[in-house]
């Protein structure tokens, strides 16, 4: 019985023409994977440890980014929004 590595080894090498499409959905791959990791272990709305914090968007501080990407957004000039709990 082949392997899936051996049968796909053997595909590149008859069309190499496959290469790039392996490549970048390996790469595509790899990327959604590390960003699904970054929302799971970055985001505010997510709660690993129930115990110590249970909530941690309540401790983040007003400037403190936490989105991936924000279009001119100075957060230093942000003013407080909400009450201390």
């Amino acid at each position: 019985m082949p392997t899936i590595l051996g049968t796909v080894a053997k595909q590149l090498k008859s069309h190499p023409a496959l290469i790039p499409l392996f490549v970048f959905i390996g790469g595509g791959t790899t990327m959604s994977m590390l960003y699904l990791a970054r929302l799971a272990l970055k985001n505010p709305d997510v709660s690993w440890d129930r115990t110590n914090n249970p909530e941690p968007w309540n401790k983040m501080d007003v400037t403190q980014q936490y989105k991936l990407f924000t279009v001119n957004m100075d957060y230093s000039k942000l003013k407080k929004d909400r009450p201390d709990f």
